[in-house]
C-alpha cells in the first residue's frame, strides 16, 4: 500500500430538511469516517490505500465495507465483529452556519480495536502510515493500538503522518492534550488546524505552532488556516499558501480529510512541498462545495482542471 490508516467509519444520517432534528421525517444515509475519507481521496487520485478497522456484523457494517471497497480502498484488514455494533452518527443542520454532529459510537466494534488486530507486515510494507487523533479517543484499547502501530512504522522506517483532528466530544481535554502531544512526538509530518495548535500549545501564531511541533521532532508541519489557506514549515523553509476560493460552502465536514489526501498525494508524487500544500488546499476547498464527506473528492482529471484554475489566478508561485 502507498498509505495505510486505522480508524472507525460509521454510517451517517442527515435530515433532508434543516432545523432541529426532532422534526426531521426523512434522512439520507452515507458512509463517514475521517481516515477512510482520506484513503478514498487518495484512491481517487490513483494511489493504493488500505484500511484497518472493525465493523459490526450488521447491515450498516456490510454497507460500509461495500462502500469503501467500491471506492478502491483495500479492506482485507477489516474484521467483522460478532458481538459489537457498527457506529452511527447524525448530522443536524440547524441552518447554513450551524451544523452539529451527534455520535452513537460507544462500545462500537471499532472502539474495541486492539494491537492483535494489527498486521506488522501490512504497515511495514506501506509508504506512509496516516493517523488521526480520533481513533485514540475511542477507547483505551484503541489508544494502545495506535501507539503500537506507530512503533511498527518507526521500526520499519515508514513515515507517520498525523492529523490531530481534535474531537472534544470524545474525551477529556487533559487526556486529549497529553495523548495528542505524545503522538506528535512520534510523527514525521503533522497536519493540524489552527484551533488544534491553540489547544496544544496555547499559541495562535502559525509560525509558533509549527516551531512547537518541530521542537517535538516533526520534520514537516502544515497548518490549515481555512479560508486563508495554509502555512507550511520544514524547519529550513516556510511559506503561506493561499486558499483555493470557492463561491459557496455547502458542507464543511470532510474538508480536512480532503486536505490530507491532497497533501499526501503530493508527497507520493514527489512534488515540492509548496505544490503539495496547494493541492491540499484545492481538494479541501472543493470537498466543501457538495453535501457529504467524499462526494467532492477529486480524481486526476478534476484535479488537473482545478489546478489549472488555481494557476491562472496567479496564486501558485
Amino acid at each position: 500500500m502507498d498509505v495505510v490508516s486505522i480508524g472507525e467509519t460509521m454510517v451517517s444520517f442527515t435530515p433532508n430538511t434543516n432545523g432541529q432534528m426532532r422534526y426531521a421525517k426523512q434522512f439520507s444515509k452515507r458512509v463517514a469516517g475521517a481516515e477512510t475519507n482520506t484513503l478514498i481521496g487518495l484512491a481517487k487520485l490513483g494511489h493504493k490505500t488500505g484500511w484497518i478497522s472493525n465493523v459490526g456484523n450488521d447491515e450498516f457494517g456490510l454497507a460500509i465495507l461495500s462502500s469503501i471497497r467500491g471506492e478502491g480502498v483495500d479492506t482485507s484488514q477489516v474484521n467483522i465483529s460478532l458481538n459489537s455494533p457498527t457506529g452511527l452518527l447524525f448530522k443536524e443542520y440547524l441552518n447554513e452556519e450551524h451544523i452539529q454532529v451527534h455520535y452513537y459510537r460507544k462500545y462500537s466494534a471499532a472502539s474495541k480495536l486492539t494491537p492483535n488486530d494489527i498486521s506488522e507486515e501490512y504497515i511495514a510494507k506501506s509508504k506512509y502510515l496516516y493517523i488521526t487523533g480520533i481513533t485514540p479517543a475511542l477507547s483505551e484499547s484503541c489508544k494502545e493500538t495506535i501507539f503500537y502501530s506507530i512503533n511498527i512504522a518507526k521500526q520499519h522506517n515508514v513515515p507517520v503522518v498525523f492529523d490531530p483532528n481534535l474531537r472534544t466530544k470524545l474525551w477529556d481535554e487533559v487526556i486529549a492534550k497529553k495523548t495528542l502531544l505524545a503522538i506528535a512526538e512520534k510523527s514525521n509530518i503533522i497536519l493540524p488546524g489552527l484551533q488544534e495548535g491553540k489547544f496544544l500549545f496555547n499559541e495562535s501564531s502559525p509560525q509558533k505552532i509549527a516551531q512547537s511541533f518541530h521542537n517535538l521532532g516533526a520534520e514537516k508541519v502544515v497548518i490549515k488556516l481555512g479560508e486563508k489557506g495554509a502555512y507550511y514549515s520544514t524547519g529550513s523553509e516556510s511559506e503561506y499558501v493561499p486558499a483555493f476560493h470557492i463561491k459557496k460552502v455547502v458542507d464543511p465536514v470532510g474538508a480536512g480529510d480532503g486536505f490530507a489526501a491532497g497533501f499526501i498525494s503530493g508527497l507520493l508524487d514527489e512534488l515540492p512541498i509548496s505544490e503539495a500544500v496547494a493541492r491540499a488546499c484545492i481538494i479541501g476547498a472543493v470537498v466543501t462545495t457538495v453535501s457529504g464527506d467524499i462526494e467532492g473528492l477529486l480524481d486526476r482529471e478534476g484535479l488537473a482542471k482545478f489546478t489549472q484554475s488555481f494557476r491562472s489566478d496567479d496564486v501558485l508561485r
